[in-house]
């Protein structure tokens, strides 16, 4: 077996987002048929690439039950028409489901066992909430290994505003309203509509068409974000317009290494240059991108400076701003999330990874002046993990 192989982002597609519960399109609409949805419209942009070449499809959930479970990677393959011959599995690690589909697909194509993957994430909050029939080992919190606020999301939230008072709600709310202005532009510029695969939808007034992510608010004003409800505790600092929405939603990626590339005459849109997941205290689950990009970083021999254009995924306006003040980067920074990001498309969990990794690559094409770009989020239960790519356009200046 050869044991060095580079890895390429080939190219992603991913369903319209959709707002969590009754009231969201997707309500009538099952989880593997959304995943089947994305594998379909891949695969018809990239015919060169041969349905019985894909060696393992990784498909990542959160909460594996019902129409989420079942080992969604290989059901969705067969759904999806490829062969019987191509096996598939799916991956837990909460809200970086996507992103471990992506890195544990590379790293078998790094070492030579895959040519061509197929990597993604799926999550229907409507249908799984979070942490719905999970029993989570009472030790955990009776013997105080971990305080009961690290199961709730929005409490590890209000924690760092406890630990960072310098990370303030209007901060928070300001990084939130210009999330939402900044998804809006990019719609409006027609930069993240093409890798959007529309989903057929049934409602009580028929069938209609998903084309666009449904939880978008573009014109929220800082004025409307002072009075939401701080629902994680009274007077808080987290609300509803400086988090991401509950979200509905699937992503996929095609991967392959370079004889894969060669072979079929693809063009790959990043390189992957390194990874690394890191663990933090569960409290302040929001802090881990901080570790796991200096990791990530120190293995790849770079430092902070030498990315040029960062996809933060936005849980939550505080976490991201505690990655920026870490690094000494600014809460406006024209290099982070320039289209926006969560707070307004949407973050169904294990589904976000691979729509960074999109939202990168589209980048990158339009700025060959940047070599390195990162992609990032935090993960529940206090972990967090980093990705960082190359552009294949870069112009060497």
């Amino acid at each position: 077996m050869a044991m060095t192989s580079e890895v390429y982002f080939v190219d992603g597609t991913r369903t319209p987002f959709g707002r969590a519960g009754e009231k969201g399109m997707y309500w009538n609409t099952r989880a593997d048929d959304l995943a089947v949805k994305t594998i379909v419209g891949l695969l018809e942009r990239n015919p060169n690439v041969p349905k019985d070449a894909i060696d393992d499809v990784a498909i990542a959930a959160t909460t594996q039950q019902g129409d989420q479970g079942l080992t969604l990677g290989r059901t969705a393959a067969i759904l999806a028409g490829l062969p019987e011959s191509v096996p598939g599995f799916a991956i837990d690690r909460m809200c970086a489901g996507g992103m471990t589909s992506v890195t544990t697909m590379a790293s078998g194509i790094a070492f030579g066992a895959y040519d061509v993957a197929l990597a993604g994430g799926v999550e229907h909050m409507g249908h799984h909430p979070m942490g719905l029939d999970a029993d989570p080992n009472p030790r955990f919190v009776s013997e105080k290994i971990v305080s009961e606020d690290a199961l709730f999301m929005g409490k590890t939230a209000e924690r760092l505003h406890d630990r960072f008072p310098e990370l303030t709600k209007e901060r928070s709310d300001y990084y939130g309203m210009r999330s939402q202005q900044k998804v809006e532009a990019a719609y409006q510029a027609g930069k993240i509509q093409p890798d959007l695969v529309s989903v057929a939808i049934r409602s009580e007034a028929g069938w209609g068409l998903a084309t666009e992510d449904e939880g978008r608010r573009p014109d929220t004003t800082m004025d409307v974000l002072a009075t939401l409800k701080t629902p994680f505790r009274p007077h808080g600092k987290v609300t509803a317009g400086n988090s991401s929405p509950l979200t509905d939603g699937a992503t996929m990626s095609l991967l392959a290494g370079e004889g894969a590339v060669k072979k079929y005459g693809l063009t790959p849109k990043m390189r992957l240059v390194g990874y690394a997941f890191a663990g933090v205290q569960p409290e302040v689950m929001g802090v881990g991108p901080i570790p796991a990009t200096e990791k990530a970083l120190a293995k790849a021999g770079l430092t902070i400076d030498d990315i040029g254009l960062f996809e933060l995924n936005e849980a939550f306006s505080v976490q991201v701003l505690s990655f920026l003040d870490h690094f000494g980067i600014d809460d406006d920074d024209p290099r982070v999330n320039p289209w926006g990001g969560a707070i307004a498309i949407g973050h169904p969990l294990a589904a976000s990874g691979p729509r960074l990794m999109m939202q990168l690559a589209r980048q990158f094409a339009e700025h060959p002046e940047v070599r390195y770009g990162l992609t990032a989020m935090c993960v529940g239960l206090g972990q967090g993990g980093s990705v960082i790519w190359e552009n294949p356009n870069w112009n060497g200046r």
